[in-house]
């Protein structure tokens, strides 16, 4: 509060004045000022050395008080005016943290005898390698058609989907809008993982009351199984805010579901692998075993976690049904057509069908530094193979996967057989009433005539 000026302001400055000198204050020698300290000396000779103020010998303890502060004051100015502001700009010292500390957040010790040797001796040192993300890292969707396409003659030619293909093939990440790390907290030993879309409600159901349901030990001591959807938007604009929120009450209630913002298409099946293996690499650096899969397989838990009884997360571990030297399709009526221009060579490299494959921990890792290398490919189990090329890794084949039936002819009584069924690792394709009619008559009291050994 600021004093009002008056005969009563003035008796208080002649009490203060007073009591100033009844105090013993050093003689100062104006004179001798030189140097750094000269505007403060200065000034405190002006106030401590008044000729009409003559010391009085009384309060020896305040005296001598006054006596270090001032020459403290006096040291720790000269001390500020040695460092220029240059200095201070360029090199701040970091708060309330001591050497040791700020040792350990520069990366590195400093001893302190470097200090004082030739700069030029110095050591270089290597930089820390970067560890990536720790959280997704894509916030905004910012993706704009590459134009400049539309004026290539080959571009001309090419089908519509094509072309929009091609138009966003370098928008590879897009924003997370339903997440769940908590999913690899702990020890995992299997993560199984789904590809679905968001209008096939039932077949996610199907699942989750059978092959998917989570276990929090996988049996001799080995981690716990968990389970995960992976989804994109409504592909049409029309029900993607009516899909939306009916997911949203789905994954409240189960926590499950990982989405990313973009479009779930045929040829976005791509941007789900990736996304997924990016995921993987900062959520889940240390799950033991990846299985992935379509939603629309049955798969025998029993006999997956048999077969990985005697693998190691640490090898190169791809195992599915295997397709060699698979050539493109250039027909233009079938699903998996590819045009000449996308793809020139006369075949494959080795790919696992996407139905259904396992994985190690360690290798999928990798794998998703791989894909990174390779411009997207509109069939996501063939780019799969490209990136396990790029590693020098070769898928294996094995006889208890079959992503195209059990047998190729669809009419096939095996197909419907539920002894061949209980022999199996993964088979493609059951719609949501039929797994829950197989899996009913697998564990049920099934008699089977001999044992397929598969494993």
């Amino acid at each position: 509060m600021r004093e009002e000026a008056g005969p009563s302001s003035d008796r208080s400055g002649a009490q203060r004045l007073e009591s100033v000198s009844r105090v013993h204050l050093p003689i100062w020698d104006c004179t001798s000022v030189q140097g750094d300290g000269l505007i403060l000396s200065s000034l405190l000779c002006t106030i401590l050395s008044p000729p009409h103020y003559p010391p009085a010998p009384r309060k020896r303890t305040i005296y001598k008080s006054v006596c270090l502060s001032l020459a403290l004051l006096v040291a720790v100015t000269v001390f500020q005016r040695g460092v220029t502001p240059r200095q201070s700009l360029q090199e701040p010292l970091l708060p309330t943290l001591g050497l040791q500390k700020a040792q350990k957040l520069s990366g590195h010790l400093v001893n302190p005898d470097s200090f004082w040797k030739n700069p030029k001796e110095a050591v270089t040192l290597t930089p820390m390698v970067s560890r990536g993300p720790q959280a997704w890292d894509v916030t905004t969707t910012n993706c704009s058609a590459n134009v400049n396409l539309t004026h290539q003659p080959w571009f001309q030619g090419l089908e519509p989907h094509f072309q929009q293909f091609l138009f966003y093939r370098h928008c590879r990440y897009f924003p997370m809008l339903l997440n769940h790390p908590e999913k690899c907290s702990g020890d995992v030993y299997l993560l199984v993982v789904v590809k679905s879309v968001i209008t096939q409600h039932d077949r996610r159901e199907a699942i989750r009351q059978t092959w998917g349901r989570e276990q929090e030990s996988a049996g001799r001591g080995r981690g716990a199984v968990h389970t995960l959807f992976l989804l994109g938007t409504a592909s049409k604009q029309e029900e993607r805010a009516h899909y939306q929120q009916l997911l949203a009450y789905e994954d409240r209630i189960y926590g499950d579901i990982l989405q990313w913002d973009f479009l779930d298409s045929f040829f976005n099946l791509t941007l789900k692998e990736i996304h997924f293996l990016k995921w993987l690499d900062i959520y889940c650096p240390d799950v033991r075993f990846i299985f992935k899969g379509d939603d629309d397989v049955f798969v025998n838990p029993t006999n997956l976690l048999e077969f990985l009884a005697d693998r190691r997360p640490q090898e190169d571990l791809f195992v599915g049904d295997v397709l060699q030297h698979a050539r493109p399709i250039r027909r233009k009526d079938n699903k998996y057509y590819i045009p000449g221009v996308l793809y020139s060579q006369a075949s494959y490299p080795p790919y696992a069908g996407g139905g259904g494959f396992l994985m190690a921990g360690g290798l999928a890792r990798r794998l998703h530094h791989a894909c990174d290398t390779l411009e997207l490919y509109p069939i996501d189990d063939v780019f799969l193979g490209m990136c396990l090329e790029v590693l020098g890794v070769r898928p294996t084949a094995h006889e208890g996967f079959k992503t195209f039936g059990i047998s190729r002819n669809r009419k096939s009584r095996m197909n419907k057989e539920p002894c061949f069924f209980r022999s199996m690792l993964v088979v493609h394709k059951l719609l949501p009433t039929e797994l829950l009619a197989m899996w009913g008559l697998v564990h049920g009291n099934l008699t089977c005539s001999r044992k397929l050994q598969v494993l």
